[in-house]
């Protein structure tokens, strides 16, 4: 996880990307804990993802990287305006973006972070 998870305060996730990382983390549990013999038959078949959820009870790579995301906006909103870093919560760029660039930026990503917890209607600084 900390090698997959390196930086991740700062990335900006289209839902294609989140998608990749959920197969990813379900890929490799499934390549940690095997394929299960069944009780009744006594065939080996491959675990589901009810099936993983129960042995691996931790929270998943997107809730992670959601959770470490939103601490890193805390951070920079106590920073202050000290600090060029600041601008990122509090400018809003002009122009269009260039074509084949995301179109999340970083603030927008936490602005939906905030809102899936319940923080919504209020401006990113307040959130953070």
């Amino acid at each position: 996880m900390p090698v997959v998870l390196y930086g991740c305060e700062t990335w900006s996730l289209t839902f294609r990307e989140k998608r990749r990382l959920r197969v990813f983390e379900k890929r490799v549990l499934r390549r940690i804990f095997w394929p299960k013999r069944d009780e009744i038959t006594g065939e080996w078949r491959k675990l589901h993802n009810e099936d993983l959820n129960k042995l691996y009870s931790s929270p998943s790579i997107i809730q992670v990287i959601t959770s470490r995301r939103m601490r890193w906006a805390r951070h920079v909103a106590r920073i202050g305006e000290k600090r060029g870093l600041y601008r990122v919560l509090v400018v809003e760029p002009e122009g269009k973006r260039l074509l084949g660039r995301s179109t999340y930026r970083w603030g927008d990503n936490i602005k939906m972070d905030f809102q899936e917890v319940g923080c919504k209607g209020m401006g990113l600084i307040d959130m953070s």
